[in-house]
């Protein structure tokens, strides 16, 4: 599969930012699934912090919603997030879904706790990169065109929030405990297939103000990402 590019991409008041040159290659996406209902998350939502420091990586939080019966309801949970953990299980082969589980361009994952695991998987994804898309942002009205590849993908934005949240949990696993999350998906929306040739595709505006937004290409049923950029 020919690796599809992102043409130009998209408006002021839609994607924030300045534009970017061309020749700007796709970052690392890691995308952890975690629940604040999980014993042992906590520790991966902090961890993920310090990834998201890194040059040329995006961090992405995932609350899935699996949990909840444990007695406490997550408060970012979304269903469609299980979902995308399921498909990543199903094309990874990995047996059944958990928490906390890290995903890195959509190719391998790793326990998220697994701090070496998680280092070489970015490491590895990085040096994959120097073969990947080059990607040309400018602001031209809310809307991304999709050029390059040679089979079937989708094309996906996503809106994740910055800013730190504080949670304090009162029943299950973590009572009591003062939960720490950063970069946690707020929108995630499938904006079409795609397969070859050109597309154009119109980007909805945020279901919020003050969160950042990503464009990904990605093989269809979580399959590996293609291309991102970031607004």
């Amino acid at each position: 599969m020919r690796t599809p590019v992102l043409l130009p991409l998209i408006a002021a008041g839609v994607l924030g930012g300045s534009a970017a040159a061309a020749g700007v290659r796709s970052p690392v996406v890691v995308e952890l699934f975690t629940a604040q209902g999980c014993a042992s998350c906590p520790q991966a939502d902090k961890m993920l912090q310090e990834i998201a420091t890194r040059r040329g990586v995006i961090a992405l939080m995932l609350p899935v919603d699996y949990w909840d019966y444990l007695g406490w309801a997550d408060t970012f949970a979304e269903p469609a997030y299980t979902e995308r953990q399921r498909a990543y299980a199903r094309r990874l082969k990995v047996r059944e879904i958990y928490t906390p589980e890290i995903v890195v361009n959509g190719r391998k994952e790793a326990q998220g706790l697994d701090k070496d695991a998680v280092d070489a998987l970015i490491h590895d994804a990085a040096r994959d990169l120097d073969d990947g898309p080059r990607i040309q942002m400018l602001r031209e009205g809310a809307r991304v065109r999709v050029s390059g590849g040679a089979g079937r993908a989708e094309v996906w934005l996503v809106r994740y929030d910055p800013q730190e949240h504080s949670v304090r949990v009162k029943t299950g696993d973590n009572k009591g405990k003062l939960v720490l999350q950063r970069y946690v998906v707020r929108q995630l929306t499938r904006l079409g297939g795609y397969s070859v040739g050109v597309r154009t595709y119109a980007v909805p505006k945020a279901l919020m103000e003050g969160l950042s937004t990503l464009v990904m290409v990605q093989g269809v049923r979580g399959g590996p990402i293609e291309a991102v950029t970031k607004g």
